[in-house]
């Protein structure tokens, strides 16, 4: 900022606000905006966007919340473009008649919910047929947590500029951002700076392990599996389909759905005996539907290769073993896993999934995956946490996250660190919702059948 002009940065910001505008819009002559106008740059960055709207012919109403801080100069330039300007009291019809909405009241520093003027402006523009545009992230979300703690406004769209911020990735305040669009402004951020990363295709492709004309199927990796019960077969045969979809070269299982897991899997090498006696493994995935099998989880922890705990694996797992681990760990528990491992209400991690998951990494030394809504991965050394972009509703099913642990499980065999891998089959097995499910319900089986199109569509 201080290389350039004053201002420079809030006329980029308005340009490519407008402009997200006028693309929502279609076309903006005789169009009806509003903009709820805070006493921040966020207010300004609308007024100036609402300037430009109104010079394109939009008729546009700035509702002033606090009218003796308002920005002056951008407010001086949507009145000489023809915009007009309201107290909140008065705001009721022009937001019923409105056509879009440019929710501009706080920026990042908002902390605790909106207060009572403003959020009455919410509950009143929730209630109207009009698009809303948040300016850089909805007002009434927390941006370095995603937690919302109070009344929030709830876009369709958000503009945000400069950088990503974390509460537009990261439940429950993602849900309010609608969808996202980046604007640079030409802001230059340090490197290694970041709070939290999201992967994309090219950085998931250059993770993914390929073999090579020397490769077999130890140097590919193998996987062992001590899942399922009697009660729960299915938890091994999923996992199992997990870690064959995953690229491991082998999947040996332990357990007694050994019959199940062969009658779908028949390549799987199947023990009688216990983790100790199964052979030779680059890493083990424990837990899934294994009952009360602590005798098993015991015998993993004691390994010196990656481990993976989900499921009973967490609840069943000495938590002084998992911190006196030197292979890396991997823990991958839903909100309520993660609270019964933490101490803590459900309702508390879903809360504040950012604070939780680097809490729970941090007291077991271990690499977490918090499953959910947005699915976290964070490392024991308090990097920057991992957000997965991908995924869909129709995952919540049961056994879905069965086949989520056999395929980090693999990625962890074929040499992915826990942070790696956690990340890549986070995002492999939410496209394999997607692309299993398609906008219909979807059964934890097909996902893992969905697998190999997925990673076909990463690597193209």
């Amino acid at each position: 900022m201080a290389r350039l002009p004053d201002g420079a940065l809030m006329q980029r910001a308005a340009a490519g606000l407008a402009a997200a505008c006028a693309d929502l819009l279609g076309r903006v002559y005789g169009r009806r905006i509003v903009l709820l106008v805070g006493s921040g740059d966020n207010g300004g960055d609308a007024l100036y966007a609402g300037a430009r709207l109104a010079r394109r012919g939009a008729g546009v109403t700035a509702v002033l919340l606090a009218p003796a801080r308002t920005h002056a100069r951008g407010l001086d330039a949507l009145r000489r473009a023809g915009g007009r300007s309201v107290a909140p009291g008065d705001a009721g019809p022009a937001i019923r008649r409105a056509d879009l909405v440019l929710d501009g009241i706080v920026g990042i520093g908002g902390r605790g919910g909106l207060r009572e003027d403003a959020a009455a402006l919410a509950e009143l523009v929730a209630g109207a047929p009009a698009a809303v545009v948040a300016v850089d992230l909805p007002s009434g979300v927390e941006a370095d947590s995603g937690e919302v703690r109070g009344a929030a406004v709830r876009a369709d769209l958000t503009v945000t500029f400069g950088a990503h911020k974390p509460g537009l990735l990261i439940d429950p305040a993602r849900e309010y951002a609608g969808s996202v669009r980046f604007v640079d402004i030409g802001l230059e951020l340090p490197p290694g700076g970041a709070e939290a990363e999201a992967l994309q295709h090219a950085d998931v492709a250059a993770l993914l392990p390929v073999p090579g004309a020397a490769s077999d199927k130890y140097r590919r990796g193998v996987v062992g599996v001590a899942a399922g019960s009697a009660r729960y077969p299915g938890a091994a045969v999923l996992a199992v389909a997990g870690a064959l979809r995953g690229g491991a070269g082998a999947v040996r299982y332990v357990g007694p759905a050994g019959p199940a897991v062969l009658a779908r899997f028949p390549e799987t090498l199947v023990s009688a005996g216990g983790p100790s006696a199964a052979g030779r493994v680059q890493a083990w995935v424990a837990g899934p539907g294994a009952g009360d099998d602590s005798a098993a989880v015991a015998q993993v922890l004691g390994t010196d290769v990656p481990v993976l705990l989900d499921a009973d694996g967490l609840r069943l797992a000495d938590p002084d073993a998992v911190r006196a681990r030197t292979a890396p760990t991997l823990m991958t528990p839903h909100a309520g896993e993660a609270a019964a491992l933490l101490g803590v209400a459900r309702e508390e991690v879903e809360a504040a999934r950012l604070a939780w998951v680097r809490e729970l990494a941090a007291r077991y030394g271990a690499t977490v995956l918090l499953k959910g809504s947005t699915t976290l991965v964070a490392g024991p050394d308090g990097g920057p946490v991992r957000v997965n972009p991908t995924g869909t509703p129709w995952l919540a099913t049961a056994g879905s996250g069965d086949v989520l642990s056999g395929l980090a499980g693999s990625l962890l065999a074929a040499g992915l660190s826990a942070l790696d891998a956690g990340s890549v089959a986070a995002y492999l097995h939410g496209l394999a919702g997607r692309f299993a499910a398609q906008g219909a319900p979807v059964g934890a089986y097909d996902v893992a059948e969905a697998l190999p199109g997925v990673w076909r569509d990463v690597r193209g």
